[in-house]
């Protein structure tokens, strides 16, 4: 896909619960922190957002190595929360001085088996006119690039996908959907009350796998009061983390192979 004259900077979330013990068994404070391939699983994520050619700048949430330091522009404080982090990497860059109709890739900083290529194709597949875009792999493209690992998949009338650890937005719109994005997150374990923000017969059609992405699509972007969109990548390394031992067995293998 040709490149396109969007402008893009990245906020890369490396924060983390400080008693992890996957993080603790190797010796680190936090998970992105994990040699992966000898080095911190966040580099090779952040070699891939240098390495796409699309993505200006990058603020930092969380713990750093003077690798990690080397490849960033902005360093900023983990304040907890994933969302609480999501805010102040934007604002690190707005105060940075992000550009008008720039847009920001968020991107968590445990995918090391992301490469620049998938990056550029991502960003280039982005729907412009959208302000909040949502990367999902469908289960087969999962199962069939890592054979054996285990995704939490939703199951819509579309298919099957398993969610990524990018999304895009547009900064300017942030705080408009931040709050309801909260009010859905603390409600997303207690049905009744995400049946109220959501409406039953969506939830409905959602369990039942009888849900389609546009009519997704479209509630979330009522709900949000933004256009929110979802992508299907075919990349599944934008749906793997590591998050246990037998992942960082599968991303130790495939970068050990990468050329």
């Amino acid at each position: 896909m040709p490149e396109t004259d969007t402008r893009w900077s990245a906020v890369v979330l490396g924060g983390g619960d400080p008693g992890d013990p996957f993080a603790a068994a190797h010796g680190v404070k936090v998970k992105p922190l994990i040699p992966v391939a000898g080095q911190p699983m966040a580099v090779h994520v952040l070699r891939a957002l240098r390495g796409s050619g699309r993505v200006e700048r990058i603020a930092y949430v969380g713990p750093t190595t003077p690798e990690i330091d080397a490849m960033i522009d902005v360093r900023v404080t983990d304040v907890g929360t994933l969302l609480g982090n999501l805010e102040a990497g934007v604002e690190a860059l707005s105060q940075d001085g992000l550009k008008p109709a720039e847009r920001v890739l968020i991107a968590t900083a445990d995918i090391p088996m992301l490469t620049a290529a998938q990056v550029r194709d991502v960003l280039d597949g982005a729907p412009p006119d959208a302000g909040l875009v949502y990367p999902v792999v469908r289960r087969e493209v999962c199962e069939a690039t890592y054979p054996g690992v285990k995704r939490t998949y939703a199951r819509l009338k579309d298919g099957s996908f398993t969610g990524g650890n990018l999304f895009l937005l547009d900064p300017g719109l942030l705080g408009q959907f931040l709050p309801r994005l909260r009010e859905v997150l603390a409600a997303r374990k207690a049905p009744i009350r995400l049946a109220a923000l959501i409406g039953p017969g969506i939830l409905l059609r959602l369990v039942t796998g009888r849900l389609t992405i546009v009519a997704l699509e479209a509630k979330v972007s009522a709900l949000l009061g933004v256009s929110a969109r979802a992508l299907i990548t075919p990349h599944a390394a934008v749906g793997t983390d590591v998050d246990k031992d037998e992942d960082l067995v599968l991303a130790a293998a495939h970068l050990g192979a990468a050329p």
